[in-house]
C-alpha cells in the first residue's frame, strides 16, 4: 500500500488515530503526529533508548536504557495504563537491557532485571546477582518450565530459575574484572556488542554486530560481529558478519515447537542485509538490499536493536520485520525449503528499538535524543552539543502505518570487488516485490566473465538459469530487468575466475507530487523575507523543557525576540532567564560557511576531504545558506544527522557508517526552516509565517502566550510528506574542464524523474563519458558516452529503473563545459 493524493489531501492510516486505547480526557494532554509527549521517557545517561516494549497484565510495559551501564542507571520501568497515564515503578534498577520474554508456564513476564506477573506484581533479579547489559532471554534446552536463560551484550549468560529467581552463572560477563567472575569462565566469543538471543533444536542461537578497537571505529568495512550457537557445552561460530534479532515463529514466547521450529537470524554486511534461517539442523543465508546505511559502522552502535515480530493475533499471524530503515513483511512460515513472502512495505526515519501491536494499533519504542552523540561529530554541525538530557518516546500509528511511509527504494551487493569462484551459485538475494530493478556488473579482471543469473521462483530452493550476460575485460556494464521477470530470490555465477561487484539496485514506485501536506501550514516560504525564528535546545537538569531563543527577521534584518520554553503540554511560554538564553544563542549559533555555494551546485567537503555536490532547490536558498540563516545538519534521531540543504532534508549517516558517501533525500520544500531539534520524540522546527500567528495554535503550530513566538511541531516522518526530492544542478556549470580529469560527485539515487543536458563552448566536437558510482565507496563504472558537437547541445532522459548512488562526468578535452541535472 502506498500513500495516495485524493483532491489535495493526502490518504494515510498515519492520519487517524489507531483506534483501542483510550484518548485522555485532559485538554493537556496531546497526541502529535502519534507522539504523546507526556509519555516522554528521560534519563540521567548519554542515551536513552527504549529497550523492550510489551503488553502484559493489562498494561503496556516499557524499558529505557543507557549506553553502556552493566550495573543499574537511572533508567525506569514503566507502566502505562489504556487511557495513556504513566506510571514510573519504584522497583526500577535501569541499566542497559532490551531482552523480554514471556515465560507461558509460569505467566510472568521477563523484561530487563524485572519480571511481573500475571496480576502485575513485580520483582528484580539485582545486578549484583547477574551483572551485565541483558540483551536477549530464551527459553532452556533442558528444562523450559522451570528455568530460562539470560544473555548480556558482553557474554554473560546465565539460568533463572522462574520461581525463586535466582540466577546460575554459565559463563562470566566480560564486564567483570576476573576476581570478581566466581570462578565461571567466560564465552570468548568472535565479536562484540551482543544483541540477540533464542533457542530450538537443541542449541542456544546468540549474535552479536560489533568489534572493539579503533579501526571499527572508523571504517564500516572492517571484519565484525559474529551468529554463534551453544549446545549446552561448548560454543560454535556459524559466520563471522554483524547479526542482531534472532527469533523464531513463537516470538518472545519461544518456538512452540522447539525441535522442528526454524530460528531466524537477521544481520548485514558492507554489501546487503543477510537474512539465516536454522531448519533440519543446518544454517541457510540470503540477502536483502538496504534501504538506508545509517545503521552501518562495524562498531555496531547505530543499530539498537532491529526485531521480527508478531503484530498480528494468535490466530492471524502477521510478522513485522524492522532492518536498516525499512519495514518489512515476514512470512512467519519461512524456511530454506518455504522462503518466499518476504516484501519491502515502506522505509523509515525513526529509531526503532522494538514495537507491538497494542489496543488495535501499533505502538514503536525509539530512540530519539542522546545527549552525548557519541561518535557522531562532524564539521558540517559545528560545536553545537547534544540536548541537556537523553529522552526518547513512544510512537502510535495504526496498523497498516508500515505501508504508507517512505518509497521502498534500495540496493545492495552480492559481491564487491572480490574474487568469485566459477560454477559457484552467490547466496540469493531477494528479487520479489520490486517493479524497476536493475543490476550493475564490474569487471575487474584482465579478461571478459559470463554472468549467468538464475531465479528460484517460489521460494522452494528450485532455481532455473535466467539469463546471462557478458562483461568485457575491465569495464562495467547495468542490467536492466523487466517487470515480466519473475522470481523469489537471484543468484548469480560465473564461468571463470574473476573479481567481480554485483550490485543490485531496486526502485519503489514514487506517489508524491511536489505539493506539501496541510500540516506544514504555518512555516514561512523561503521567498518571503519577515518571519519568526530562533534556536533550539533541549534543556538539561530534569528541566524537560525546549528552550527556545526567538528571533523576529523584518525584511531580512534580524533581531532577538525574548527567550521561550516548550512543555511536556505544547505551551510555549515566555521565561527571564538571562543565562539560558545567552547559552543557545551562542552554543547553538549556526556555523557558517559550512556549504560552499557556487553556480554549478551545492558543494559539501566531509571531513575526510571528500567532494560531494547537491541539487539547488529555489534560488533563494543560497543568499539564506550564505548568511548562516539556515540550520545545515544535526541530530534528531540518535547516532545520524538530518542534513537540509538548499530545500532538500536528507538522512545523513554518521562518518563512521560512510556519511556523505552515503547520503539519501527524503523531501524537498519551499520552506525557510531556521532551526530544528528533537524534543519528546517530536521534531520540533523553527521559521514561521508571521501572518500565521494572527491565528492561533493549530495541530502542529504552537504560538507562544504572548503571540511573539512559535514553533512547528511534529514527527520526524511527517517530513516525506513535504514532496518529493526535487531540484536542478549539477557538477559543471560553464566550469573550466581539464581533458581526462573527472568532475566531482554529483548525487543521483533516490530521485525520481532524472533528466541531463550537456554542452561546451569548445569548437571541436567533445566527448563526455557519465561515470556512476555503484555504492558511494568509489566504485566508478563508465555508463554512457555523447559526442556533443559545437554549438549543440545533448539532453538525456535515464531509464526509470536506473540507479547510482553519484554520477561524475569526464571530458577528452580541454573545455568549458555544463552539465546540467534535472530531478523532477
Amino acid at each position: 500500500m502506498r500513500l495516495h493524493r485524493i483532491g489535495g489531501m493526502l490518504v494515510a492510516g498515519l492520519l487517524f488515530p489507531a483506534a483501542g486505547w483510550a484518548q485522555p480526557q485532559s485538554a493537556d494532554v496531546k497526541s502529535i503526529s502519534g507522539i504523546y509527549p507526556h509519555l516522554a521517557m528521560y534519563n540521567d545517561e548519554g542515551e536513552c533508548g527504549t529497550g523492550a516494549l510489551v503488553p502484559w497484565a493489562g498494561k503496556l510495559w516499557a524499558i529505557t536504557y543507557g549506553p553502556h551501564l552493566p550495573f543499574g542507571s537511572s533508567d525506569k520501568l514503566y507502566e502505562i495504563t489504556s487511557d495513556l497515564k504513566r506510571v514510573v515503578r519504584k522497583e526500577s534498577i535501569g541499566g542497559t537491557a532490551a531482552n523480554r520474554m514471556i515465560h507461558p508456564e509460569s505467566k510472568q513476564l521477563f523484561i530487563g532485571p524485572y519480571v511481573i506477573d500475571a496480576d502485575g506484581n513485580v520483582r528484580v533479579i539485582s545486578y549484583r546477582d547477574m551483572p551485565g547489559r541483558h540483551t536477549g532471554n530464551a527459553r532452556h534446552l533442558t528444562d523450559p518450565a522451570n528455568r530460562i536463560y539470560y544473555g548480556t551484550m558482553e557474554e554473560g549468560f546465565y539460568e533463572v530459575d522462574v520461581h525463586t529467581l535466582m540466577p546460575a552463572w554459565l559463563m562470566a560477563d566480560e564486564n567483570l574484572q576476573d576476581a570478581d567472575t566466581r570462578g565461571v569462565p567466560r564465552a570468548d566469543l568472535i565479536g562484540a556488542h551482543g544483541k540477540g538471543m533464542y533457542s530450538g533444536q537443541g542449541v542456544v542461537v546468540y549474535s552479536n554486530n560489533g568489534e572493539r578497537g579503533k579501526q571499527a571505529q572508523e571504517e564500516f568495512d572492517a571484519p565484525s560481529g559474529g551468529l554463534s550457537e551453544w549446545d549446552g557445552k561448548s560454543w560454535k561460530l556459524i559466520r563471522r558478519m554483524q547479526f542482531t534479532e534472532v527469533t523464531g515463529p513463537g516470538g518472545i514466547q519461544g518456538n512452540p515447537n522447539p525441535q522442528s521450529d526454524p530460528i531466524w537470524a537477521i544481520g548485514w554486511d558492507h554489501r546487503s542485509l543477510v537474512l539465516g534461517v536454522r531448519d533440519h539442523g543446518s544454517w541457510h543465508f540470503y540477502r536483502l538490499p538496504k534501504a538506508s546505511h545509517s545503521y552501518d559502522g562495524a562498531h555496531g552502535w547505530n543499530t539498537e536493536w532491529p526485531r521480527i515480530r508478531n503484530v498480528g493475533t494468535d490466530a492471524s499471524p502477521d510478522y513485522l520485520m524492522t532492518m536498516h530503515g525499512m519495514f518489512w513483511k515476514f512470512p512467519g512460515s519461512f524456511t530454506s525449503i518455504s522462503s518466499g513472502g518476504i516484501r519491502p512495505r515502506s522505509a523509515y526515519l525513526k529509531v526503532i528499538g522494538d514495537f507491538t501491536r497494542w489496543g488495535g494499533g501499533l505502538v514503536f519504542g525509539c530512540d530519539d535524543s542522546a545527549q552525548r552523540e557519541f561518535l557522531n561529530k562532524r564539521k558540517a554541525k559545528g560545536d553545537i552539543e547534544g540536548p541537556g538530557q537523553s529522552n526518547s518516546n513512544l510512537w502510535f500509528t495504526s496498523y497498516s502505518m508500515p505501508d504508507e511511509l517512505w518509497p521502498a527504494t534500495a540496493e545492495g551487493a552480492i559481491w564487491m570487488e572480490e574474487e568469485v569462484t566459477p560454477n559457484t551459485p552467490s547466496e540469493p538475494f531477494l528479487f520479489a516485490g520490486w517493479h524497476k530493478r536493475m543490476a550493475w556488473i564490474k569487471n575487474g579482471s584482465d579478461h571478459h566473465v559470463r554472468v549467468t543469473f538464475e531465479v528460484d521462483s517460489t521460494g522452494t530452493d528450485q532455481w532455473t538459469v535466467f539469463s546471462t550476460v557478458t562483461v568485457p575485460a575491465k569495464s562495467g556494464i547495468p542490467h536492466f530487468f523487466t517487470g515480466h521477470d519473475r522470481g523469489e530470490w537471484i543468484r548469480a555465477r560465473v564461468n571463470k575466475p574473476a573479481r567481480l561487484s554485483l550490485q543490485f539496485s531496486y526502485t519503489d514506485a514514487e506517489d508524491r507530487d511536489n505539493n506539501p501536506d496541510g500540516i506544514f501550514t504555518g512555516l514561512r516560504p523561503i521567498s518571503q523575507s519577515t518571519y519568526k525564528g530562533g534556536l533550539l535546545y533541549g534543556l538539561g537538569n530534569d528541566r524537560r523543557a525546549l528552550g527556545l531563543a526567538a528571533t523576529t527577521v523584518t525584511h531580512g534584518t534580524s533581531r532577538a525576540g525574548g527567550y521561550y520554553e516548550l512543555d511536556e503540554h505544547l505551551k510555549l511560554v515566555k521565561k527571564t532567564d538571562d543565562a539560558t538564553e545567552s547559552f543557545i544563542r551562542e552554543r547553538f549559533a549556526i556555523p557558517q560557511q559550512v556549504v560552499t555555494i557556487d553556480e554549478a551546485s551545492a558543494l559539501i567537503v566531509d571531513d575526510k576531504g571528500r567532494r560531494w555536490r547537491l541539487p539547488f532547490g529555489a534560488t533563494q536558498y543560497t543568499a539564506a545558506t550564505q548568511a548562516s540563516e539556515l540550520r545545515i545538519c544535526r541530530e534528531v534521531a540518535t547516532e545520524r544527522d538530518l542534513f537540509s540543504c538548499h530545500g532538500t532534508f536528507y538522512e545523513l549517516p554518521a562518518e563512521n557508517a560512510d556519511g556523505f558517501a552515503k547520503i539519501r533525500p527524503i523531501a524537498s520544500h519551499p520552506y525557510g526552516i531556521q532551526d530544528y531539534a528533537s524534543y519528546r520524540g517530536m521534531l520540533v522546527m523553527t521559521g514561521i509565517d508571521p501572518e500565521q500567528l494572527k491565528k492561533g495554535s493549530g495541530e502542529h503550530l504552537v504560538v507562544a502566550d504572548d503571540g511573539n513566538a512559535a514553533v512547528w511541531i511534529g514527527g520526524i516522518d511527517d517530513l516525506w510528506k513535504l514532496g518529493k526530492p526535487v531540484g536542478q544542478g549539477g557538477p559543471w556549470n560553464r566550469t573550466q574542464v581539464n581533458a581526462g580529469v573527472p568532475s566531482d560527485a554529483y548525487l543521483m539515487a533516490f530521485y525520481d524523474k532524472r533528466s541531463l543536458r550537456l554542452l561546451h563552448d569548445s569548437e571541436k566536437d567533445v566527448t563526455f563519458t557519465l561515470q556512476a558510482d555503484l555504492t558511494g565507496q568509489g566504485m566508478w563504472v563508465d555508463y554512457k558516452r555523447w559526442k556533443v558537437s559545437a554549438g549543440e547541445n545533448v539532453d538525456y532522459v535515464f531509464p526509470e529503473a536506473f540507479q547510482a548512488r553519484w554520477i561524475r562526468l569526464v571530458s577528452d578535452a580541454d573545455c568549458r563545459a555544463t552539465a546540467r541535472l534535472t530531478y523532477e
